[in-house]
């Protein structure tokens, strides 16, 4: 067990992985302490809430969707864009919610996902090599030696997109937009001529025949908060750690730190050494956390980072990604599994099925298909059923927008399709109509393998 005093700078003495180096140390220290005076981003009574709602997951009692970009851009930067994600994650829960009788926390990869790990320090093109692109609040994704300079003056930028990004959710959650009374408004155009539509369609209808119930039992949107607002909550990979400890902050009711730039962060599966930076920092914010967990991940060492990051084992506080790919997961996923559940460590487990499968394509697009994502879905839920464990939920990169970057799913999306809006920086996502097939699958396979239980009420979307 770790017993190190800790303060929001005890990482720096740590070996650090995937930490971009600034050419000018001075500016680096003016942006940190500029945007440690600035207001923090959330709150820590909001992450509480979160860590509550996190123990009932880790208890079997509620599932957790998690999706987003890949990574952040300040150049797709626009209320519409921001708005067809959250619209689409509310599909996704809704389906997920009335479909499988479960709650569903609902988590963005929004208001802060700006900063990406990469597995080579550079990249070529030709006969030029460049540092790679980590992410707009470090540099910049154009191809040009000034682009790849890392830059302390982003970490700003990205504080102040965020801010805005942050509000408009707020907005979005409590203003109406996601009262279930207008589940038909948040269908996208394409969703209503895609092969999806008449299902969907189907369970809308069967959503309104249930308000339609509730509200003769006296329960509508005016008496009921949780039938006209929703619990969304931000999350990103705590990456760039001098960002980070400029956003800790001691909350003042418990005297706690907390990491302000988002309720739920997470460390990623090359930056989860017991002994490095980005756990130390993590160990002394009071957030809910999360770690990918690859096939690399050895059990003992599983076990190591656990004791450092939650030495009380407390509910909520810990969950788990894994990330193995479809090939992998029945081998690699069980051990760890077990280990867990022997230590008895309180745990969510969630399934990341994009990074396992990812593929260049002879054009040299990296993409991922849509039925080895649904094979690795279908794999975690294999393992925690014949482990008795509760499978939590999904982490899902994808976006509200009609991109072709990743093959399969109702269109039969192809190779020779991806060049039509291939759009991101990074990896692949799913578009909107994958991300809501995805979720009826999901649905569907919790449905099939969960014990008979009493409805859960709508209102917990």
């Amino acid at each position: 067990m770790t017993t190190n005093t800790w303060t929001p700078n005890t990482w720096r003495d740590r070996p650090i992985r995937q930490a971009p180096t600034y050419p000018d140390a001075t500016k680096l220290n003016e942006m940190e302490r500029k945007i440690g005076k600035y207001p923090p981003l959330v709150f820590a009574g909001e992450a509480r809430r979160l860590k509550e709602q996190l123990a009932r997951v880790s208890e079997g009692k509620a599932f957790v969707l998690q999706g987003g970009d890949c990574a952040e851009s300040f150049s797709d930067f626009t209320a519409n864009i921001i708005r067809d994600q959250f619209r689409v994650l509310l599909q996704m829960a809704v389906v997920l919610t009335f479909g499988a009788s479960v709650p569903v926390v609902k988590m963005g990869r929004m208001a802060g996902q700006f900063a990406k790990p990469r597995s080579a320090d550079n990249e070529t093109a030709g006969d030029v090599t460049l540092p790679s692109y980590r992410g707009d609040i470090i540099n910049g994704p154009e191809f040009t030696a000034e682009s790849r300079i890392p830059d302390p003056s982003r970490m700003e930028f990205a504080y102040f997109q965020s801010a805005s990004t942050l509000n408009l959710l707020r907005a979005f959650a409590s203003g109406g937009y996601a009262d279930l009374h207008e589940v038909h408004r948040w269908n996208l155009g394409f969703v209503e001529a895609s092969p999806l539509a008449e299902r969907y369609r189907d369970l809308a209808s069967r959503i309104d025949e249930t308000l339609a119930f509730m509200t003769a039992c006296g329960m509508t949107s005016d008496t009921t908060r949780d039938l006209r607002e929703t619990d969304f909550y931000i999350s990103h990979e705590a990456l760039l750690l001098p960002y980070e400890q400029a956003l800790t902050r001691i909350d003042s009711t418990t005297g706690d730190w907390y990491g302000c730039s988002a309720h739920f962060l997470w460390i990623g599966d090359r930056t989860r050494q017991a002994d490095g930076a980005h756990v130390e920092f993590l160990r002394g914010v009071k957030n809910p956390l999360g770690m990918k967990v690859g096939p690399t991940q050895e059990p003992d060492d599983l076990l190591r980072i656990l004791d450092v990051l939650n030495p009380a084992n407390e509910a909520g506080r810990i969950t788990l990604i894994s990330r193995m790919g479809a090939d992998k997961v029945a081998a690699r996923l069980p051990p760890l599994v077990r280990a867990v559940e022997r230590a008895g460590y309180k745990v969510v487990w969630l399934c990341d099925a994009m990074h396992g499968n990812t593929i260049s394509t002879a054009a040299k697009l990296k993409t991922r298909n849509f039925d080895e994502i649904l094979r690795e879905v279908r794999g975690f839920f294999d393992v925690h059923q014949s482990e008795n464990t509760w499978a939590g939920g999904v982490h899902v990169e994808m976006t509200g927008q009609n991109v072709t970057e990743c093959t399969g799913g109702a269109r039969h999306l192809s190779e020779a399709d991806l060049s039509e809006r291939y759009e991101t920086f990074c990896d692949p996502r799913l578009n909107a109509e994958q991300s809501l097939e995805l979720a009826f699958l999901v649905a569907a396979e919790l449905k099939r393998r969960r014990a008979p239980a009493a409805p859960v009420a709508l209102a917990a979307q």
